[in-house]
């Protein structure tokens, strides 16, 4: 019995180890991908700045590719529990919204929290697309992700009467998915020195605008027009 539970507390701290040596590869990887791009970044690179070998580095995480795909994956849900988006906490309190106008105030937030965590992860990967298959196909998974998210979100918003009378839901998550790309973030917090505040702040106005049932000229809180 003592030898079984020996051997169970062993496979635990393996476990540990390896989780933790995991984290250190992709949290290099991570750095490495922002700081000087994809293309430029070598498995060595890599194994030193994790602080371990080239070896481990395969073992652990698989090849660069890999190691951008579990950056990306963790920065969007925050960590490397290995939970959906979808079934994170903040994703199902807002899927529990019915006013349209917080609904979409929510979704500014995820989406610009999400942006913070991912937007220079995006750039490097969006920039390497353009020479390495791998990275290609990587960014079109991501496309396709995000318009699984912007499908949800719009169907939640048009059950709760959130969509203007004459668009259609597919165009509405058209318009969703482009501006649910943290390239967005990127461009306009990182490159034009925006904060993350107004860029949150535009996108919520932006949505509201596209989409939203209400007047452009009302401001939340006040009566519709032919109200009050």
């Amino acid at each position: 019995m003592a030898e079984a539970v020996k051997r169970h507390y062993s496979s635990q701290l393996r476990a540990a180890h390896a989780r933790e040596t995991r984290r250190a590869v992709v949290r290099a990887g991570a750095e490495l991908f922002v700081t000087q791009g994809f293309g430029r970044t070598t498995i060595e690179e890599i194994a030193a700045t994790a602080g371990v070998s080239r070896k481990t580095v395969f073992a652990s995480a698989g090849g660069k590719a890999d190691i951008l795909k579990l950056a990306i994956d963790w920065a969007i849900v925050g960590d490397d529990e290995p939970v959906a988006l979808i079934r994170r906490p903040i994703i199902q309190e807002a899927l529990k919204q019915a006013d349209p106008d917080l609904i979409i105030r929510t979704w500014a937030s995820v989406v610009c929290q999400i942006s913070k965590r991912v937007a220079g992860l995006a750039w490097a990967l969006l920039s390497a697309a353009g020479t390495d298959a791998q990275a290609q196909q990587l960014l079109e998974a991501g496309h396709t992700q995000r318009l699984a998210g912007a499908r949800s979100f719009v169907r939640h918003l048009a059950k709760n009467g959130g969509l203007r009378s004459g668009l259609s839901v597919s165009d509405a998550i058209d318009i969703v998915w482009v501006h649910n790309d943290p390239i967005l973030f990127y461009r306009l917090v990182q490159q034009r020195g925006w904060s993350a505040k107004r860029y949150e702040n535009w996108l919520y106005r932006t949505i509201r605008l596209q989409l939203g049932t209400e007047e452009s000229g009302r401001r939340p809180g006040q009566p519709r027009r032919g109200q009050g």
